[in-house]
């Protein structure tokens, strides 16, 4: 399978505790959902295919989870930052203004007037809410709220997706801190 095929939905963190539990970072919309599936695959490219044993809520969006044939802590730390996958057929299509995270990136980004703003580098979520990094042709890469406000048009087939004036970076000059003593 090429990377289009595979959707990431969680990452292991750290050992929790001695029998061989890890925390996991879920990024399906219901925490609980990334232990639906009947394997995961860890590892980039996917290689690794685990069995998610038990699993509990710990809180908001991280679990505390056992796979098969990982017992004791040393086996657990060995998987500490593995990425989770599963195969985009084995997902529900997304639903009309729903998009996959994995769908997003590489995106170009344009602005109302159809000007090139750069393009999708990665998604990210600090708590407050989704937001796109766009990583324009020069200068620093900016992020924007991935809300109906500030991307109003998302167009997968044409590969771009449109940002709303409010969305751009301020084009005025920092004011000078050394000014004006």
């Amino acid at each position: 399978m090429n990377d289009s095929e595979w959707i990431l939905i969680g990452v292991i963190g750290a050992a929790h505790g001695v029998r061989g539990e890890l925390r996991l970072k879920s990024y399906t919309r219901d925490p609980m959902g990334v232990t639906a599936y009947a394997a995961l695959w860890a590892g980039e490219p996917p290689r690794r295919r685990l069995i998610v044993k038990a699993s509990r809520l710990l809180k908001d969006d991280m679990l505390v989870v056992r796979f098969e044939a990982i017992d004791g802590r040393e086996a657990a730390q060995a998987l500490t930052n593995l990425k989770l996958y599963v195969a985009r057929a084995d997902l529900p299509p997304p639903e009309d203004d729903e998009f996959y995270h994995a769908d997003l990136i590489g995106l170009a980004a344009v602005g109302p007037d159809g000007a090139s703003l750069g393009f999708v580098a990665a998604m990210d979520n600090f708590g407050a809410g989704d937001l796109l990094e766009i990583v324009p042709p020069r200068g620093e890469s900016f992020y924007v709220p991935f809300t109906r406000a500030f991307v109003p048009e998302v167009d997968l087939g044409g590969r771009h997706l449109v940002l709303a004036a409010e969305a751009l970076p301020s084009t005025e000059p920092e004011p000078d801190e050394t000014d004006g003593d």
